[in-house]
């Protein structure tokens, strides 16, 4: 076997396993937590954002996408520029959901502690709930690796998609407890493929 195979062969093995263990060791309680925070807040009038610095940020985009198509209205919030201005994004009472492989990434730590004294409500995603984020949020969303699965075993590969998963399952949870229709979710995803499926 040559050893460009042995290493994508790794890769998948790794992967695979690790996003087993994320699933194994989910804390439904926790997720059906965030969804009673997120409609408590909704119908008080708050909102949704999500945010995260380096590869997260990305994420919190994508998580932030796929919220807003299945019910849950939600906006990016740009972790850098949160205490630069971007915290006028947030009102008193909106949730945040903060993204941190570590929890203890400095700039984002910044901005939680300016979401704090703003009044939101913080869910962090992390690897570590006894991280500075954990312990600053209301609730903790664990998306724990033990192995990124790469040839260093330091770009964030198996942890963005253990991250990737567990907002995934709570966006589905959102979308069942608030039994979001086939014609409901056209409504909002009219252009495409999707579109298309979604009018039949």
């Amino acid at each position: 076997m040559s050893s460009k195979r042995a290493t994508l062969d790794h890769f998948f093995d790794v992967t695979l396993r690790e996003l087993a263990g994320v699933a194994e060791r989910c804390n439904r309680e926790a997720i059906a937590a965030a969804v009673d925070l997120i409609h408590k807040a909704e119908t008080e009038g708050g909102r949704v954002a999500v945010t995260g610095i380096g590869k997260p940020e990305h994420l919190a985009r994508y998580a932030a996408s796929l919220l807003s198509s299945t019910g849950t209205p939600a906006v990016f919030l740009h972790g850098t520029e949160t205490t630069h201005g971007s915290l006028g994004q947030i009102r008193p009472g909106d949730v945040v959901i903060a993204i941190s492989n570590s929890g203890s990434t400095e700039e984002l730590l910044n901005a939680v502690g300016a979401l704090e004294s703003y009044g939101a409500r913080l869910i962090a995603v992390t690897a570590n709930p006894d991280s500075p984020l954990g312990r600053a949020s209301e609730l903790v969303l664990e998306a724990r690796v033990d192995d990124e699965g790469g040839p260093l075993g330091l770009a964030p590969r198996a942890s963005y998609l253990a991250e990737n998963l567990v907002l995934m399952a709570l966006s589905v949870a959102l979308q069942d407890a608030k039994g979001l229709t086939r014609e409901e979710y056209h409504r909002r995803h009219p252009g495409g493929a999707l579109g298309r499926r979604s009018s039949s």
